[in-house]
This record gives C-alpha cells, sequence and structure tokens, in this order.
C-alpha cells in the first residue's frame, strides 16, 4: 500500500481525537480498577509494558493493565518447557493454563480491560487505532521472508486491527500473519471503520479473548 498523505494526516487526526476521548470517558473505570493493584491479592505495579516493533521497525513500550503476577516475564523465560508452549502456541499461552495469569487478570483480559491503557500509546502516536497487533521482535519471523516482514512494519501498529477482529486467540500463525497483510494492502478509511466494526463485535461476543 502506497501511503496516501491525506489518509496518514486524517488518520492520525482520528487517533489523537479517540485518544484524549477515551481516556476522559474511561476514567471511571481506570479509577475503579487501580485500587485492585493497592489492595488485593494482585499487589503490585499498575501497568504492564512490554517492549513492541512498531513502525519502520521501531521499538517502543506498549502499556497494559497488568494481569500477571509480578516477575512473569522471569517465570516464563526460567521454565523451558512453559516457554516452548508459549512459542508454539503463537506467543500466548491459554489463559486457563497460563499459572502467570491472576484472577483478576484473566477477568480484565476477558473483558479487553487490561488494553484501555494503549490509548496513551495511541495518543503518543507510537500505535494507532485501528492497525496490525505490535509483536515482539521474536515474533517477526512469523511473517516470512523480508519483503514480507518490511510490508508489515510499513504501517503503524493497532489497538484493534483485521487479526483481532477476525477470531484473535482462535487464529493463530501462519494464518495471522496472512490476515494481518491483507489489512495493509486495504489501508483506508472505509477499510479502518470496517475493521472497527467487526473488533467491536468481537469484543461484545468475547471471541478469542484470552
Amino acid at each position: 500500500m502506497l501511503k496516501n498523505a491525506n489518509y496518514t494526516f486524517s488518520k492520525r487526526f482520528v487517533d489523537i481525537s479517540a485518544a484524549l476521548f477515551a481516556l476522559i470517558m474511561f476514567s471511571p473505570i481506570f479509577a475503579m480498577i487501580i485500587p485492585f493493584y493497592w489492595f488485593g491479592a494482585n499487589k503490585g505495579p499498575i501497568f504492564y509494558k512490554q517492549r513492541r516493533i512498531g513502525e519502520n521497525g521501531h521499538p517502543f513500550d506498549i502499556y497494559k493493565f497488568r494481569s500477571m503476577v509480578v516477575g512473569a516475564e522471569k517465570k516464563l523465560y526460567s521454565n523451558p518447557a512453559l516457554y516452548q508452549k508459549f512459542v508454539d502456541n503463537g506467543y500466548k499461552l491459554p489463559t486457563k493454563e497460563d499459572p502467570r495469569i491472576t484472577k483478576f487478570g484473566a477477568f480484565i483480559r476477558k473483558t479487553s480491560l487490561d488494553e484501555l491503557p494503549q490509548f496513551l500509546n495511541i495518543l503518543i502516536g507510537d500505535m494507532t487505532v485501528i492497525g496490525p497487533r505490535p509483536v515482539v521482535e521474536s515474533e517477526l519471523k512469523e511473517y516470512g521472508t523480508p519483503e514480507r516482514i518490511n510490508k508489515f512494519l510499513s504501517v503503524r501498529p493497532g489497538a484493534m486491527g483485521l487479526w483481532q477482529g477476525s477470531g484473535r486467540s482462535e487464529v493463530p500463525y501462519p494464518k495471522r500473519a496472512d490476515i494481518e497483510l491483507v489489512y495493509v494492502d486495504h489501508a483506508s478509511m472505509w477499510f479502518d471503520f470496517k475493521v472497527l466494526f467487526k473488533n467491536v463485535l468481537a469484543i461484545f461476543a468475547g471471541t478469542g479473548a484470552e
């Protein structure tokens, strides 16, 4: 897809407007969630950040409400069997089989509330509302050839994408990579609204939410 200046400007305007609106509208939810990290069994940092690869290969830290125990990354990498299962399952583990996820974390994942802090990433400009899901560096190999990887990285990653609207965790690699690249080929304001609608339906249906 050749980038269109009008589309790029319009998309960024929508991103900033949507991020500001969402952060204001969802502030009561933020206020209800945060105390769980102060007083509940899930005590510890409120936000979880992870290094992802963004547009043109630019790395950035993605923000989420923490759904795992403190030290979850270390717990994963120190267990070879668990890590291999994580990789084999498309760089994720089913919630019920993941020993790192707390009960509260399972709830906010199921309802997608853990994703709300990503509006901060959108406001900053690391992400967009609609675009391919940002991946960790080790996942790039799932996109195959250097040409496909560069194509995937040619657009800004999004909080909601075609893969998520198509089933999220129910759609593993390599089909996931193909779906994400379909978005790159068809990216436009009209297609973005179509993807947004698919994501809203998936969220309410709980499709692929883990």
